[in-house]
């Protein structure tokens, strides 16, 4: 089920004295925070809390929160996860959340043979790599470019690919 509230990072520390927080960002771009108006402070979306600024420090953001005027109101929302509405998430097409792309199954685009479960995404810089738990238990690397991924369905949970030559001659 995909979640309506997404985890964007959590609250490591205070910074300065007026209120602002340090945010360890668990998103692919941080500077996202420049256009989110509302973060919240709990999954399900019940503790509201608006936006009222963003900067950086070392690659970290900075935010400023409505209700957090001083150090010591800073500090209370430490190690809090801050969370920010799905709709809200900047996505460009082709792009998914890993989040969604958990669990899917992941089949063979020409035949429909099912190769196995979506278990991890791990960034490597040029291009992610999707760990696939094949029906043995193995667990397969395939890299996430458009020649292998053909199509992926979020809704449907169903990824299709066209493995490279090569790609699972381990299996035998």
């Amino acid at each position: 089920m995909r979640k309506e509230y997404i985890e964007a990072g959590k609250i490591v520390t205070t910074h300065g004295v007026r209120g602002e927080v340090k945010l360890y960002p668990w998103c692919d771009d941080p500077e996202m925070f420049y256009d989110i108006e509302t973060v919240y402070l709990d999954a399900k979306g019940t503790k509201p809390v608006k936006l009222l600024g963003v900067r950086f420090s070392k690659d970290m953001p900075l935010l400023k929160l409505e209700g957090v005027e001083s150090i010591d109101d800073a500090a209370k929302l430490r190690d809090k996860i801050v969370y920010i509405h799905r709709d809200d998430i900047p996505m460009e097409e082709g792009e998914y959340l890993i989040q969604d792309l958990l669990g899917i199954q992941v089949v063979d685009a020409d035949d429909g043979h099912v190769y196995g479960e979506l278990t991890q995404v791990s960034p490597t810089g040029a291009n992610d790599v999707y760990h696939v738990r094949f029906a043995d238990g193995k667990e397969r690397l395939i890299p996430a470019i458009p020649q292998v991924v053909i199509e992926v369905d979020i809704e449907g949970g169903v990824m299709k690919i066209r493995p490279l030559e090569g790609l699972f001659d381990d299996e035998n």
